[in-house]
């Protein structure tokens, strides 16, 4: 610093841009992804602006494209697109081909590469934050759509004894087990014909929780040692995750975690950091302890 003048001088020299991501979906309103990255950004010293694009359908396309061929480093997809964002990259990494969507879009060499990191998020919910540990679990997986799918992978690791996917429609559960045979023991069936057994864990994949809605199953799927996940989210308990828990299941929880880690997983192949997401999450449950919103899914 100059003592005569009391200016530093390198207050003149010009600085870089913070670099800038997104979330791209719709609705995106509800999304707890600005904070979420905000904290990471914080915690990490990275220099970062993440921002929210309501992104219709018909625009859905260009505007991603648009933005990370300008200032965008990087993309996060949400619903309705992370099947549709498979299209629009220039290659997909093995988890996102596996699961047939894209959650996360990195800009690197000038190329864009679609990760799936949402499967990586389940995980680490259920067995890091959780301390869930099994020994051949059986497994009951509800909902065939995208979220499912992204979620089979991860699930199967866990070296189920059985994987069932139950589903309104028996051809859309079956045809999804089929194409997952050969990583393990997969089955799939419609709501109604799920036995009246229970399970170790049941996760619903469904949009039911949305509407304040529970897939139409039979209550004996749950029982004292069942743990139900829901992977919505919300302010107070979903409708699974309050239905699991009539039912008197060991345990029910809903996906503040995997949303988390989800977006840690986007962060540090973004910004080659990995984030501490405990007090992140710790934040982000007691800040919604204190609002009222309707149960969410990024």
């Amino acid at each position: 610093m100059n003592p005569l003048s009391g200016s530093d001088p390198s207050a003149d020299l010009p600085r870089s841009a913070p670099s800038v991501y997104g979330l791209f979906g719709h609705p995106v309103h509800h999304s707890w992804s600005p904070f979420i990255h905000g904290m990471f950004a914080k915690q990490t010293g990275q220099d970062m602006i993440y921002r929210l694009f309501e992104s219709p359908p018909a625009r859905f396309r260009s505007e991603v494209l648009t933005f990370l061929g300008s200032e965008g480093q990087g993309a996060n997809i949400t619903l309705p697109h992370k099947q549709a964002a498979t299209e629009l990259v220039n290659e997909l990494t093995p988890r996102a081909q596996m699961a047939d969507a894209v959650n996360t879009i990195v800009r690197r060499d000038g190329s864009l590469i679609g990760d799936n990191t949402d499967g990586a998020g389940l995980l680490t919910d259920l067995t890091s934050n959780l301390g869930l540990k099994w020994s051949a679990p059986r497994i009951l997986l509800l909902g065939a759509g995208g979220a499912a799918r992204g979620a089979i992978e991860p699930l199967l690791s866990l070296k189920p004894v059985k994987l069932v996917i139950a589903n309104r429609t028996v051809t859309k559960a079956s045809k999804l087990a089929a194409e997952f045979q050969d990583l393990g023991w997969v089955s799939g069936c419609e709501f109604s014909g799920l036995p009246d057994r229970s399970f170790d864990l049941i996760v619903n994949a469904t949009s039911a929780s949305l509407r304040g809605e529970v897939p139409l199953i039979p209550i004996g799927v749950v029982d004292s040692g069942t743990t139900c996940y829901d992977m919505a989210y919300g302010v107070g308990d979903t409708a699974f995750v309050a239905w699991a828990k009539r039912l008197g299941a060991g345990r029910a929880e809903q996906g503040w975690g995997m949303l988390v880690e989800q977006a840690a997983e986007a962060f540090e192949l973004w910004r080659g950091v990995r984030p501490d997401t405990a007090p992140v999450l710790q934040v982000l449950q007691a800040r919604a302890a204190r609002v009222t919103d309707s149960p969410s899914s990024d």
